[in-house]
């Protein structure tokens, strides 16, 4: 019996070597592992003749099992690295490359559009001495409206224009005028800021969205005048866009400047010519944006002095600058991360 065992566990070894000459994948070389050494493989049958053995002949027979389980694991090994270079050569054969080829070239990416504008209007204004200045975005009623003399009855109030918080006291401020009383009563005059950032309205079309953005400016100092104002948006609009842009100041109204004006700018599309312009729709103008001298019950909501300071006061939508900017025509693109437009810029 138990020579019978010894035979069978040495003759293993050669049926082995014999079956992994044709073993050629890993999938074959995986059923072979199974058919000597699973658990219903060939060394474990043999194994179990162990039991019928006279005890003194157990260790013998177990040690050569031992090291015969060992020589068929080795075996194996040395196949299955065997059979993994062959795959490897064989995707290598398959898998065939001009190494002449140019490689390619690695895409840049883009500064978006709006960025782009908002560094280019920051740094204009930075240059005149305007200092940046940023605030919340949650504000409460009395940053977005009262303080910025807009009585309960304005109809910037209305809720289908203004996000507002559980209880109507908090909203999603409207414009980044907010920035400009927060920096008010922190200081005195002279004050020389923009104010850039996000705002919330409740608009959604092709010249509207929810969510926008503005630089607002501020200018307080005495003896300040609305000739200032006129002369710093002129000499933005033509850094904007150039010298050869017209700028002309229509009177119009907002609560907290007095006297307001809406700035248009020559129409950057038709040079003003009017024929058949859709932009401009003939009129050879474009509005841009609002401005106006500071309101005195601004001032006195903030603790200034009305009779010794005057200042101007301007807002400017982002995304419409970039529109005229960049010829853009959908302001839903700007929002949309579609890398085909955001690629031209």
């Amino acid at each position: 019996m138990k020579e019978n065992l010894l035979t069978s566990l040495e003759s293993l070894q050669t049926e082995l070597q014999t079956v992994l000459k044709s073993v050629d994948d890993p999938q074959n070389l995986q059923e072979t592992r199974v058919l000597f050494l699973g658990k219903k493989g060939k060394l474990t049958q043999i194994l179990k003749g162990l039991g019928k053995l006279d005890p003194k002949d157990r260790p013998e027979v177990g040690a050569k099992a031992n090291e015969i389980k060992q020589s068929l694991e080795e075996k194996l090994t040395e196949a299955e690295q065997r059979v993994q270079a062959q795959v490897y050569e064989k995707q290598i054969a398959q898998d065939t490359f001009d190494i002449t080829l140019p490689g390619r070239p690695v895409t840049r990416g883009h500064i978006h559009p709006l960025t782009q504008i908002y560094d280019l209007t920051s740094s204009i204004f930075e240059k005149m001495g305007f200092q940046t200045h940023t605030g919340p975005e949650i504000e409460d009623d009395y940053h977005n409206f009262e303080a910025l003399n807009i009585p309960v009855d304005h109809p910037a109030r209305d809720l289908q224009d203004t996000f507002y918080l559980p209880g109507l006291k908090w909203l999603l401020r409207t414009h980044t005028s907010t920035v400009q009383i927060h920096v008010m009563e922190q200081n005195q005059p002279p004050i020389r800021m923009i104010a850039p950032g996000v705002v919330y309205r409740a608009d959604s079309d092709v010249t509207h969205t929810p969510m926008f953005h503005q630089i607002e400016g501020l200018w307080i100092d005495e003896k300040t005048t609305f000739a200032d104002l006129k002369g710093v948006l002129t000499l933005f609009i033509q850094q904007i866009f150039d010298e050869e842009t017209q700028v002309r100041f229509r009177p119009s109204y907002f609560p907290f400047t007095e006297p307001s004006a809406e700035l248009d700018i020559s129409c950057v599309f038709c040079k003003s010519l009017k024929k058949d312009c859709v932009i401009c729709k003939g009129t050879g103008w474009l509005e841009i944006l609002g401005c106006g001298m500071v309101d005195p019950a601004v001032f006195k909501s903030v603790g200034y002095d009305a009779e010794k300071y005057t200042g101007f006061a301007f807002g400017i939508g982002l995304e419409r600058l970039a529109m005229l900017k960049f010829g853009i025509n959908d302001l839903r693109l700007f929002f949309e991360n579609d890398h085909r437009f955001l690629s031209q810029f």
